[in-house]
């Protein structure tokens, strides 16, 4: 199992972040301060508790607004991407959403395709 960001546990040489994404230099630079963590064992353990922490914190005020009108699921998943960044098991959920979403949004823009195609089918005439 490797910790997301990186090519293997062992070897803790950083994955080289997309260049076409939206924030390559930030993407760079939090992989490159991940490093330095990982590299450092008195600092890995407090900052996982550290990220443990406000995931559960994300997750937890996500599932208080999720009954309320807002974006309570949004910040649920929200929660569980920063408990993504080191736990192996929320990065793959976190992956799994984001692949359904995308699926999601090609059968709506297929859809509005289809629509758009297919003219206005009510007329007022």
């Amino acid at each position: 199992m490797s910790t997301p960001g990186f090519s293997s546990a062992a070897d803790r040489t950083p994955v080289r972040p997309e260049t076409n994404g939206r924030w390559p230099r930030l993407r760079a630079a939090l992989a490159g301060s991940r490093v330095w963590i990982h590299a450092h064992p008195r600092i890995r353990a407090p900052y996982r508790i550290l990220v443990a922490l406000v995931g559960l914190l994300v997750v937890t005020v996500g599932l208080i607004l999720v009954p309320l009108p807002g974006p309570g699921w949004l910040i649920v998943f929200i929660g569980v991407a920063v408990l993504g960044t080191e736990f192996p098991a929320a990065h793959r959920l976190t992956e799994l959403v984001r692949r359904q979403a995308r699926r999601v949004r090609a059968w709506w823009r297929a859809r509005q395709d289809r629509r758009a195609a297919a003219g206005p089918t009510g007329s007022a005439a």
